[in-house]
């Protein structure tokens, strides 16, 4: 009986092809999957997302860091203004500058000459306000060679590093998101290639004629083409005529529009909004259409009477004060193939749209003007005593 070392591995066998052979074989060179810019994947589940072109509201989509493909998002917007059309123009810029195809319902050409002006990557603008703020920690000049402790020579904030970090080596990442400023007007190649499917009535009803049209349109482009749809102010009688506002129409209308989108031989995304001044949230209609949406965004802005509130939430006094209320009731989670998480449903969160852009962050109150003892514990935080410092 013979014994044999576990550690030891079996010989899989010489290679009897000879080296000259291998030699003339020629090397096989491992291409990349093309990717599809604008697209990436999701970092909670791996499927396949795109930006609305507001990284504030990417990041409350359910830890996809976007909105995936295949899904479509409802905005709610109570009183007679229109911030939920601004984010609208934030998802069409994002679109044309990534080359993707937009479709745009019941609005003119006009609406696409309001798009707002590209700025640049919004990661190199979280990188120019994060190098602004480090430059405010800065201590003295002489210490900034030094490095942290203990890092030794690799630690050295040397100009050597700076001109480390500018190399290009050629593998330049694509943007996902990028900046925009209202105060200017987009100029891209690609803002010719937005589709406008008027509200032209027909002998068919108006729905269905706009639904043949999307679909036409999407089957006759190729399948790696991403598709945005965007449809401002859905039901508006201001657009629309009275009949198509019926459930009868509606409800197959937004039954049909999700089956295209979670197709899988079309790669589509859709954001509508809706007035609830007119269709209010307790009705039958805006309930089912908020069941056949995968994410629903209320938009709840601050009366004129409530200044004072609006004020007082901003967390600076260099920072813009919220102009309302923002709601989630509903978020792309798919629960029944995992992915996706509701933490962000309830939360207080509040919106700002300033000059240049439009902004969401949290929403918090500050002591009541009454609570002397808070406002007075707040300064102390603020502003620690002469004899605690300690030279």
């Amino acid at each position: 009986m013979s014994f044999r070392k576990r550690n030891i591995g079996l010989s899989a066998g010489t290679d009897r092809t000879p080296a000259s052979k291998l030699q003339s074989q020629p090397q096989r060179a491992v291409s990349s999957p093309p990717t599809t810019p604008g697209v990436r994947p999701s970092p909670d589940d791996g499927r396949p997302t795109t930006s609305t072109g507001s990284p504030s509201l990417d990041s409350l989509l359910a830890g996809h860091g976007g909105l995936p493909i295949g899904k479509t998002l409802l905005l709610e917007e109570n009183g007679t203004t229109d911030f939920a059309g601004a984010l609208l123009r934030y998802y069409a810029a994002e679109g044309v500058v990534q080359d993707q195809k937009v479709h745009v319902i019941g609005m003119p050409e006009q609406w696409g000459r309001t798009l707002p002006g590209l700025i640049g990557p919004a990661e190199a603008a979280d990188d120019k306000s994060d190098k602004r703020k480090g430059e405010r920690m800065k201590i003295a000049w002489r210490y900034e060679r030094l490095g942290e402790f203990g890092a030794g020579v690799a630690g050295a904030r040397g100009p050597s590093d700076q001109s480390l970090s500018s190399v290009d080596d050629g593998t330049a990442k694509p943007a996902f998101c990028h900046t925009f400023d209202l105060t200017k007007r987009l100029t891209h190649p690609s803002i010719g290639n937005i589709t406008y499917i008027p509200l032209i009535p027909t002998k068919e009803p108006l729905l269905v004629s706009i639904l043949k049209k999307l679909q036409t349109v999407i089957a006759s482009s190729p399948p790696h083409i991403v598709h945005r749809i965007v449809i401002p102010s859905f039901l508006n009688p201001t657009l629309y005529p009275p009949e198509v506002s019926e459930p009868e129409n509606v409800l197959p209308f937004l039954h049909s529009l999700r089956a295209l989108a979670s197709s899988p031989s079309s790669r589509i995304t859709l954001m509508m909004t809706i007035p609830l001044s007119l269709f209010p949230r307790s009705s039958g209609l805006v309930r089912w259409m908020e069941i056949l949406s995968d994410g629903v965004i209320e938009l709840c802005p601050f009366p004129h009477s409530s200044d004072a509130l609006s004020t007082s939430g901003a967390a600076t006094s260099h920072e813009e004060p919220p102009q309302g209320m923002l709601k989630t009731h509903r978020l792309p989670v798919l629960h029944e193939r995992g992915g996706g998480s509701d933490q962000n449903i309830g939360q207080d969160w509040a919106f700002t749209l300033s000059r240049r852009k439009f902004e969401i962050k949290p929403f918090s109150l500050p002591p009541a003007e009454g609570d002397q003892e808070a406002q007075n514990h707040g300064q102390a935080d603020k502003m620690p005593k002469k004899e605690d410092l300690e030279f």
